[in-house]
């Protein structure tokens, strides 16, 4: 299965310039989860509260997303892949934002504001056969993530005010 999602899955998302609706900048405390990003991925996530992850839905549809985070007062701006939605896999009954950010941290950071700004789409959600095929599909889009924002106009929201300024 491994070779028919990567032969048949853009590795490249969004086009050369961030385009409307992008970007879109959201903030909210993190939140306890349901315990499966790390535990049964492998690949944590920080959990956006409900009223975060509704404010986020009514500016876009359910999917995967990309962009740019940072965690409390945090100096790095990291990279992130985020899932926004159903997680049909795992059958939620409502709607979750889960954003995985591309760096390993030393501490769980449960409290802390969570600064994200959301530059594209990868894909629509999709419910899966397995776990397997969950996480494989998870490892393309952080793969793609890391494609897409390699390109100058999503490298300069790293730098973004929105990450500077408390007001914002």
């Amino acid at each position: 299965m491994s070779e028919l999602l990567e032969t048949t899955r853009p590795l490249l998302a969004g086009p050369d310039i961030v385009n409307p609706p992008y970007p879109i900048k959201m903030k909210g405390k993190v939140i306890q989860g349901f315990g499966r990003g790390s535990r049964e991925l492998g690949i944590p996530t920080a959990n956006l509260s409900e009223a975060a992850t509704n404010a986020l839905c009514e500016d876009v549809e359910t999917g995967i997303y990309f962009g740019w985070a940072l965690v409390g007062n945090d100096s790095s701006v990291y990279p992130m892949v985020m899932s926004l939605g159903w997680n049909p896999y795992y059958k939620n009954e409502k709607k979750s934002a889960e954003v995985h950010i591309m760096h390993v941290f030393s501490e769980d950071f449960y409290e802390a504001e969570l600064r994200v700004i959301v530059l594209g789409r990868i894909r629509s959600e999709r419910d899966y056969v397995s776990i397997d095929a969950l996480i494989e599909d998870i490892n393309i889009d952080i793969k793609v993530a890391h494609n897409s924002l390699a390109r100058s106009s999503y490298i300069s929201f790293k730098s973004d005010p929105f990450f500077l300024n408390d007001n914002n």
